[in-house]
């Protein structure tokens, strides 16, 4: 079964937070809460972690992985940005949406869109999430904590831990967490695509 931290929702105790460090430093696959929902997560380049999530949600080769950054500057390292969507991205970040962009040479290969190279990036509103990312020193690689079938993400730690704790590492849970999904922005294009609808506005990009 997954560890359980279960941690401050505005002061999350730093010894947890790195303690979950360690577990996915260590290979391990969590789930942790953001802004929009729980999410799983795991080291970037963890390509063992990377088949789990997709066997967990039933995901094909074409899914779209997500890179949790930071900040902006984390983020800009591993996604290409010309000047119109660097202002678009950066006036919608920190918040509730993904963005589809090309991967610069930073992404593993095996977390790419086999035909597009394009990743998914997104900074979080969220304490606890900020934390982990912030102690782990690079973007986490997440997905959705969608399960197959389900309508909605999950969205509590203890329900996650009965549901699937048997598949995870670990599981962060601050208590508070998003309930929707973000909006994903396909910017990868000539054309502006909203991929999914959820927590952002899509206005800005209709």
């Amino acid at each position: 079964m997954a560890r359980y931290f279960d941690v401050h929702p505005d002061n999350p105790q730093p010894r947890s937070i790195q303690q979950v460090v360690q577990i996915i430093e260590d290979g391990g696959l969590v789930a942790y809460p953001t802004d929009s929902c729980f999410a799983f997560g795991c080291k970037l380049g963890n390509a063992e972690a990377l088949d789990r999530i997709r066997t967990i949600r039933q995901l094909d080769s074409k899914h779209h992985f997500t890179l949790v950054c930071k900040d902006f500057a984390q983020l800009g390292q591993f996604v290409q940005l010309d000047n119109a969507v660097f202002r678009a991205v950066k006036a919608a970040t920190p918040g509730p949406y993904t963005f589809i962009l090309p991967a610069t040479r930073e992404v593993p290969r095996a977390m790419l869109h086999p035909k597009k190279r394009t990743v998914g990036v997104r900074i979080p509103i969220h304490t606890t999430a900020l934390a982990l990312v912030e102690a782990l020193g690079e973007p986490l690689l997440s997905s959705t904590l969608l399960l197959p079938g389900a309508s909605e993400p999950l969205t509590e730690g203890w329900v996650i831990n009965e549901e699937i704790g048997n598949s995870l590492d670990a599981i962060l849970d601050s208590g508070d967490c998003g309930v929707e999904p973000t909006t994903v922005v396909d910017l990868s294009g000539d054309d502006v695509v909203i991929a999914r609808y959820g927590a952002g506005d899509p206005t800005p990009f209709e």
